[in-house]
């Protein structure tokens, strides 16, 4: 079959042949279950199938001309592998925030910036931690935060608030600071523009791409100053390219073979069938979440905006992108052709004892109508969507996309596929505004039939959530009136306390909101006493131990979820860089705004 190619001077249609061979695709039964890192296929079990289909309706934009880079669903394409002068340089990272359950001798010498500002006001109380961290400051690592350490002592020394200014030192060098095993990371001296970096868990050896991208963002200013770690990410870049180019419908993968690292059994696999299948030894779970997509184009555009390096942009990136692509077009198709053929492209379902819940409709989630959205099985947290179409889901990869065709053209690369992402990123864009909005405010999903669900979960893409994305401007009407639903009764994931209040989800439960929401409030804000309002109902809820939790219960705040969450620890690090930008009356002495590198 004729391959599909990117290149410089135009797209080609996909040959009839291969369109006709995804028209009569039909589901799989095969199941993957994981146990010990290795893959136990089960019998088909005879049950019929409906008809599948992936007929496009008109109303459906057609198959974009790009390189398949993984053979599925009828097409056939190359996939994707190393080349052997490809240098592997290996790295792990925990993504879970749970330190304390990880090796001893597992993180940076930078460490000890962290444990010195735990041991002060904000700081650890358990001796057992205490201990931990001790032990694993003395870590031989290479050290990438020569100019993070500046940017702490930079905020340290303008924050007006001293409390403020330890958890400011105990988060900002979270991921660098608390997320890398010596045994590997002493690899990283020798990267360079060919490295792919395994970046992991501590105590899950697996890799989120949502996680990834998030626990970054606050190091952009930094990368064209730190050579080092601008290093870092592009090589967690190529890791991420290599994964997304043969399972773009997964969100978290297993350590690659060449970091020593065997894979792991993931409980909430087990019994889980995913089609097409998977290859556990490489993928960790395959929920498929579109932000996780978006996470990946975050990091890579963010790179690029601060260092103008391209070098990132190979054949196994261009491959991941053509997959985003695919999975664009596959998941804003609805449910039925005009035939009532089930166009089902990815399932995903649980039962046979899996603890993950099953997605209804045999894995294929709530029927949808064609709107223009991209539809996704789960939330950013993890949890099942109501309905497919996520409303900020959708705004991030709009943003994205768009961001993905700057750096295309500035790169004068693919350019083509820049006319592309502008094409589907202004469908999209124009779908939110035209099917989500009923009397000014947002849907959090929807589902093309006139099913809408007024909520908002806390993770990041959040309605609330919206201006930091970069969808909108925090004084759009739509987003005031939107914002005001969401912080009071009239969201069902919305609960306040005496000490703690603000939005949740159902990844946790109702009355246990999460740091992270108030976060997004203050981005979303100019108002001076939101903004303070929120951010010391951050610091004020630590209990006592100098890093943010994920959720907090209104009823006790020594209740918790987990002790340290480093998503959060990140965007909370990142909102204060942000005020030291346009709100410096707020938290510095003199007023004076400050830019990392400025």
């Amino acid at each position: 079959m004729e391959e599909i190619h990117i290149d410089e001077e135009g797209l080609r249609t996909p040959p009839a042949d291969a369109l006709a061979t995804s028209s009569t695709m039909t589901t799989s039964t095969q199941e993957t279950v994981q146990g010990n890192g290795a893959s136990t296929p089960k019998k088909d079990k005879g049950q019929e199938t409906p008809k599948v289909t992936t007929v496009a309706l008109e109303s459906v934009p057609a198959v974009p001309e790009i390189q398949l880079s993984h053979p599925m669903h009828g097409w056939n394409g190359v996939l994707g592998v190393p080349q052997d002068n490809d240098k592997q340089i290996v790295a792990t990272a925990d993504d879970q925030a749970n330190i304390f359950v990880s090796a001893p001798n597992s993180a940076l010498e930078s460490l000890q910036t962290v444990w010195r500002a735990a041991k002060m006001k904000l700081g650890f109380t358990s001796l057992g931690v205490a201990a931990t961290l001790s032990a694993i400051a003395q870590a031989q690592c290479p050290d990438f935060t020569t100019f993070s350490q500046k940017v702490i002592e930079d905020m340290k020394a303008r924050l007006k608030d001293p409390d403020l200014a330890r958890l400011f030192e105990n988060t900002f060098p979270n991921t660098l600071g608390l997320r890398f095993k010596p045994y590997q990371c002493a690899f990283l001296s020798s990267l360079d523009a060919d490295t792919t970096v395994k970046y992991f868990n501590a105590d899950i050896t697996a890799q989120w791409l949502r996680d990834t991208g998030n626990q970054f963002a606050h190091y952009h200013t930094l990368l064209s100053q730190d050579k080092e770690l601008a290093t870092l990410v592009k090589a967690v870049i190529n890791n991420e390219a290599r994964y997304v180019s043969q399972f773009p419908y997964c969100g978290a993968f297993q350590p690659p073979p060449e970091s020593g690292l065997a894979p792991s059994h993931n409980d909430w696999a087990d019994g889980v069938t995913v089609n097409p299948p998977v290859n556990n030894q490489t993928v960790y779970e395959c929920k498929y979440e579109i932000d996780s997509l978006c996470g990946f184009l975050k990091l890579s555009r963010s790179y690029y905006q601060a260092t103008n390096d391209a070098s990132f942009m190979n054949d196994e990136w261009h491959n991941a992108i053509s997959q985003i692509f695919r999975v664009i077009v596959e998941q804003s198709q609805a449910t039925f052709d005009e035939d009532f053929n089930l166009v089902s492209y990815y399932n995903w379902t649980g039962g046979n004892g899996a603890l993950s819940p099953a997605v209804n409709n045999a894995g294929n989630g709530e029927p949808k109508a064609y709107t223009g959205l991209v539809g996704t099985h789960h939330r950013p947290s993890d949890d099942l969507s109501v309905f497919a179409f996520l409303t900020p889901a959708n705004a991030m990869l709009s943003v994205e996309l768009t961001n993905l065709a700057d750096i295309l053209d500035s790169a004068k690369q693919a350019r083509n596929v820049s006319v592309l992402a502008r094409e589907y990123s202004a469908r999209i864009e124009n779908a939110i505004w035209n099917s989500t909005i009923i009397d000014n405010i947002f849907a959090y999903e929807t589902n093309g039939f006139g099913g809408r669900y007024v909520m908002d979960d806390a993770n990041v893409p959040s309605l609330l959530a919206l201006p930091y994305l970069g969808f909108l401007d925090k004084t759009n009407p739509a987003y005031v009136a939107t914002r005001k639903v969401l912080l009071s009764r009239q969201n069902p994931y919305y609960a306040e306390g005496k000490t703690f209040k603000g939005i949740g989800g159902p990844h946790v439960d109702a009355w246990n909101p999460w740091p992270m929401s108030q976060i997004s409030a203050i981005f979303g804000t100019d108002d001076d006493e939101e903004i303070t309002n929120a951010l010391y109902l951050i610091a004020n809820n630590t209990n006592g131990l100098g890093l943010i939790h994920e959720s907090i219960s209104i009823y006790d705040p020594t209740s918790y979820t987990r002790p340290w969450f480093a998503w959060v620890n990140s965007y909370f690090a990142e909102m204060l860089l942000d005020l030291a930008e346009r709100k410096p009356n707020l938290i510095f002495r003199d007023g004076k705004s400050y830019t990392p590198g400025s």
